[in-house]
């Protein structure tokens, strides 16, 4: 596998290179035409700024056109009728990024929000990494947005001190208008654009980012730019999208993953009043990627008939080797595994001597299953496929990897590829994988007409990218005084590597442990990781917090019951194992610890900020080993995406029956640029990871997957849910972290620890209506 495969494939994992902001920042002042080939806007002529790479000479002196702009980012333009647009390239699935993103530019351009608009951009490398997963969008974007508009206050700032013949020291940029400090003389914004994009570029150091102090808008609860279109259903989902002369299919997949087709009976389908045409899609091939799953399209008039016809197909597959994959069986193997030597990964003294000379030891494996993504809206993908190119409307987490492979599929060049973005319902990583949208253009161009592929509930839980199931050992050894002296650890679970690269995909690589793993930074002397062969059998992929979510409810759980045998609060006894405030790099000779993607120097691992965390749930939240009989208060703890959260769950447990009644959740997650949208990310998060705890699994027979839709793949339902949820942000003007993922990890085991201090029985396997009543 080559390196840009691997950044390419694994893009909200891999180390990026240091991130700058960019060298040269390029005012264009362009007519309609030429913006639109640009940018997509529809606007008139103006002030437009855009980010960019570094440009030579003749680059920045040459005409405006798509080829000599290709590295551009983000675009802002300026009207003559005073209203500021932001091309929006990350994709909105309800966490608000594109509310998030406009606070940064209004904030740092001080323009008025009510002057603002906003449109989707296309899927283009120009506007950099699109890809709306990693809980990446605000960190990578936050200071390029910054800059960007700050520096086109500066270019109005000249203008204005030209238009009055004044030093650029009298003028200043406020409220959407340059105003004359030495008078009440004012321009608008819009007034000034045309003069202003004939300005030289300012240095660097003439461009001021806002104090903190100064911010109108970041840091504020401001709506969502969207509301009104999302509650008055005027926004367009994926879904939802209908063009002229548009036809639907449905497909009848292979039942497991690398079968093929033996023979179809298609007589009956044929039939149903609308059906049009049945065609199939090629057996994949290794690795599978985003391939359309094999199987046998029925394509129609309408979904009534498409969904009908495919009722009547009679198939008759051969299932391939993946037909001897059952789940309960891989647990058992995965099991035995972790429970000997497995392959070393970090290692730090001599755990072997800690074992041998402790006063006790004290070991427990943990296993949690696959888990299906079950976004409320289903997979969803238009094409229309045409000689000269493909226009694609989806609701795509990652537009520029959908034109990529749907180029690939057709055999066409990406620039021929159109990518229409649009709101998603949900997507918790699913919609980051393209084969839904390469399945729409397969289809569109064997028909010749525009095609919409219609995913039901059961397609989506039954050939989904699953969440990997896991099986962890622990084992740690106290001396007399009920010190932890040695700490080993094993984790083995099928990995997302095994889609892009099987020849590697029995085992995990590096970035794949540092998800919760091989970054813990407990204090402990002697240490040992290892990780087991795990080999794939359905379609691996990243799901909301990845690997964090198993080792996370292993590592906390774990650290719970060593709590317990020590005889310590769980509060004191994680501030203990944490060790001193510190500043933890997890790293040796072996291994460079990807750190989601930034720099430890930026982004560095507090194990302050970790205990912070969990003081403020159990402060906040009367938490009590002391509860009411058959009650109890478990904590949990991590860092993922950046991000420290603490989570304190508070259960009762009678007649079998458990019930969660209050959760606390506290998040540091730097400077929170939209509070209101991290608070609602984190109550979403303990209802998900609720989900996960209670009854979220997937299981396997025969390589085919049992569940079909939500009666028997579950959900957490509002009868449920706590009576009170409370989020504690920890006021922070460190850099921003990741905030769509890091709620998640936590919940799982603060829920398995209260259970043990209500009832005294462990939870190390997940779901939990195994044993209780939900």
């Amino acid at each position: 596998m080559s390196e840009s495969t691997r950044l390419d494939a694994f893009p909200l994992f891999v180390r990026k290179q240091t991130q700058k902001i960019p060298a040269k920042i390029t005012a264009l002042s362009v007519d309609r035409r030429q913006f639109l080939k640009i940018s997509g806007v529809s606007v008139g002529s103006g002030f437009i700024l855009a980010a960019c790479s570094e440009q030579t000479a003749e680059m920045q002196s040459a005409p405006v056109s798509c080829a000599s702009q290709h590295d551009l980012n983000v675009f802002i333009s300026i009207d003559c009728d005073d209203t500021v647009t932001l091309t929006l390239h990350r994709s909105e699935m309800g966490q608000g990024i594109r509310t998030g993103l406009a606070q940064v530019l209004a904030d740092e351009l001080d323009a008025e929000w009510s002057k603002l608009k906003f449109e989707q951009a296309l899927g283009d490398e120009k506007y950099g990494s699109q890809n709306t997963d990693g809980s990446r969008s605000i960190r990578h974007d936050y200071a390029r947005l910054r800059k960007l508009a700050a520096t086109a206050r500066t270019m109005l700032e000249h203008a204005a001190a030209q238009v009055w013949e004044t030093d650029l020291s009298n003028v200043e940029a406020k409220a959407h208008a340059v105003h004359h400090k030495l008078n009440n003389r004012r321009l608008s914004y819009g007034a000034l654009a045309e003069l202003a994009a004939g300005q030289s570029i300012p240095d660097d150091s003439a461009i001021k980012l806002k104090a903190h102090t100064d911010f109108n808008y970041i840091g504020k609860a401001i709506d969502l730019i969207d509301i009104d279109a999302l509650t008055s259903g005027s926004a367009v989902f994926g879904y939802d999208v209908q063009v002229p002369d548009m036809l639907y299919a449905s497909i009848e997949r292979c039942p497991v993953l690398g079968g093929k087709l033996k023979r179809c009976h298609e007589d009956e389908a044929r039939k149903v009043p609308g059906v049009v045409d049945i065609i199939t899609l090629p057996q994949n091939t290794v690795p599978v990627l985003f391939q359309a799953w094999h199987g046998v399209v029925v394509i129609a008039t309408n979904t009534w008939a498409a969904t009908q016809g495919r009722e009547k197909l009679t198939c008759d597959w051969d299932l391939g080797k993946n037909a001897e994959h059952n789940s309960q069986a891989y647990f058992e193997m995965l099991k035995s595994r972790v429970n000997e030597d497995c392959e070393p990964t970090n290692s730090l003294g001599d755990v072997e001597a800690a074992f041998d000379n402790a006063a006790s030891t004290h070991e427990a494996v943990y296993q949690v299953p696959y888990q299906p993504h079950a976004p409320m809206e289903v997979p969803a993908a238009v094409a229309d496929v045409s000689d000269s190119g493909c226009e694609i409307w989806s609701c795509t987490q990652a537009p520029q990897g959908a034109r990529d492979h749907v180029a690939q599929a057709l055999g066409m060049a990406k620039e021929n590829i159109k990518v229409n973005v649009t709101f998603l319902g949900g997507a918790f990583g699913r919609k980051s994988k393209h084969d839904f949208c390469v399945e729409a253009a397969l289809i569109s161009k064997a028909v010749g007409k525009p095609v919409k592929v219609c995913w039901t509930r059961e397609d989506d839980i039954r050939f989904d990218y699953y969440h990997a199931m896991s099986a962890q050992y622990f084992k740690a050894s106290f001396d007399k005084d009920a010190q932890v002296t040695g700490w080993l650890q094993r984790t083995a679970f099928p990995s997302i590597v095994s889609i892009f690269a099987p020849e590697y995909g029995n085992t995990n690589p590096e970035w794949e442990l540092d998800l919760g793993f091989d970054e813990l930074p407990v204090a402990v002397k002697n240490i040992r990781h290892e990780k087991g062969k795990s080999e794939a059998h359905v379609r691996i992929g990243w799901l909301r917090s990845v690997a964090n979510i198993h080792h996370a409810f292993a590592r906390s759980s774990f650290i719970d019951e060593l709590a317990h045998k020590a005889r310590q609060h769980p509060l004191s006894f994680f501030e203990q194992i944490m060790g001193p405030d510190r500043i933890f790099e997890p790293k040796n000779e072996n291994w460079n610890y990807s750190n989601y993607g930034e720099t430890t120097e930026s982004n560095p691992i507090s194990t302050a900020r970790l205990k912070a965390v969990a003081r403020t749930v159990v402060e906040k939240s009367d938490f009590t080993q002391n509860a009411a009989e058959n009650s109890g208060w478990g904590l949990a703890a991590s860092r993922s995406f950046l991000a420290y959260v603490a989570i304190a769950s508070k259960v009762s447990v009678v007649d079998e029956h458990l019930t969660i009644e209050e959760v606390h959740c506290a998040i540091d997650c730097g400077l929170a640029v939209n509070p209101d949208r991290v608070r609602s990310q984190m109550e979403g998060a303990v209802i998900f990871g609720m989900s996960i705890a209670l009854m979220g699994e997937i299981s396997v027979r025969d390589g085919q997957v049992e569940q079909s839709n939500f009666d028997d793949f579950l959900l957490a339902r509002m009868r449920q849910s706590p009576k009170k949820i409370v989020v504690h942000i920890i006021d922070s003007k460190e850099v921003p972290a990741g905030v769509g993922e890091p709620g998640l990890p936590p919940v799982a085991p603060s829920i398995a620890n209260a259970i043990f201090a209500a009832t005294g029985n462990r939870i190390r396997e997940l779901p939990i209506n195994k044993v209780y009543s939900v």
